[in-house]
């Protein structure tokens, strides 16, 4: 279902309107990227961080069901990612498995709570958890058929268990730009109310704004699917869905965009396989739409974080070729963009009006 009119609120109005404050220069910006989890040399993975001037960096842990405790290779994983941490970048966990282990009912539920609950409480540098991955859609969470009233009592015990042991959590959801995401959070809302809660269920909104296409400009809109220039309708379901709850008005974090570009000839010794998208961009192409991306981004009042996926591209080209850095990590025209971009948020150097035009 559609927003209504009145209640939808253009953009533009929406930057002087009521509601949370936007960060401004403090809008957190970084990559998600697991490949620091996987190196013994995380030296030219921090050198590039630092290069760009980011100050997040979002990782990844698997699950399994019946899982409460870290094992080896977790804590291998976890070691390596926490040592950006060192470097002053702010470490986000994002914490799931395979579609078929949702934790769906009570005691699967009571397991992944209390197995973030010890990843946190072992690496203390990891304050932000996103709970599971794009829940509203069937590549990460089978069945979808009750799955906003299961993802509801999922956050609601997860935000439960982390509040009573670590201090200073916070509790993001996730959501993906496909998969009718107003109607999935309508679908956690019915059941929140439902449930008589009367605690928030998370800190923070997580959302993926992929464009439809690579080519697409960040700002289009759409009916159904919710994209980076369906902000303004992002936020009224939010709103209405959540109104005199005990959930507050939340940040919202984009915590994947990416823009897939073509390989070069030059490069194509570094890829294997077959590109399995239509429409990649050029490299210098990708750079402009990413650099566009997160100016908007900057200019829309509840966004306070804006991830790129990836910070170097996959080397098969069935996955996905969005990074900053080629698979042979030499800098893309992306890298000198966003970094550029980066600089312009940083000193509120942005012109909102003409962003937002575009």
């Amino acid at each position: 279902m559609r927003v209504t009119a009145a209640l939808s609120v253009s953009l533009l109005a929406l930057l002087g309107g009521p509601g949370p404050a936007h960060a401004g220069s403090d809008l957190l910006i970084g990559v998600h990227d697991d490949s620091i989890k996987w190196t013994e040399r995380p030296a030219p993975i921090l050198g590039a961080v630092r290069a760009l001037g980011l100050g997040g960096m979002r990782v990844t842990l698997e699950w399994r069901s019946g899982k409460r405790h870290l094992n080896r290779q977790d804590h291998n994983s976890l070691r390596r990612a926490v040592a950006a941490h060192r470097h002053g970048v702010r470490i986000v966990l994002g914490v799931y498995g395979r579609a078929a282990d949702a934790p769906r009912r009570r005691a699967a539920r009571e397991d992944y709570c209390r197995f973030v609950r010890n990843v946190l409480l072992r690496y203390s540098e990891v304050r932000d958890v996103v709970i599971w991955n794009e829940a509203n859609s069937d590549t990460f969470w089978q069945p979808q058929q009750d799955a906003p009233e299961a993802y509801a009592a999922l956050l609601a015990r997860c935000w439960d268990v982390l509040h009573a042991y670590v201090p200073g959590v916070s509790v993001l959801t996730t959501t993906a730009s496909s998969h009718d995401p107003a109607a999935f959070i309508r679908g956690v809302g019915k059941a929140y109310r439902a449930s008589g809660r009367a605690l928030p269920l998370f800190d923070a909104v997580g959302h993926n704004p992929y464009p439809l296409f690579p080519g697409e400009r960040p700002s289009a809109r759409h009916d159904v699917y919710i994209g980076q220039g369906d902000y303004d309708r992002l936020v009224a379901v939010l709103d209405e869905t959540f109104a005199a709850t005990a959930q507050p008005a939340t940040p919202i974090w984009y915590l994947e965009n990416g823009f897939q570009t073509t390989v070069v000839d030059k490069r194509r010794r570094h890829y294997t396989g077959r590109e399995s998208v239509v429409g990649t961009l050029s490299p210098t192409e990708q750079a402009a739409q990413l650099g566009t991306a997160l100016r908007l981004a900057r200019c829309q009042p509840r966004v306070a974080a804006y991830f790129n996926f990836l910070l170097a591209d996959e080397k098969l080209l069935e996955g996905w070729q969005s990074g900053l850095l080629w698979a042979n990590w030499k800098r893309k025209p992306a890298f000198d963009a966003y970094r550029a971009a980066i600089a312009d948020v940083r000193r509120a150097d942005v012109d909102c009006a003409a962003v937002l035009r575009g």
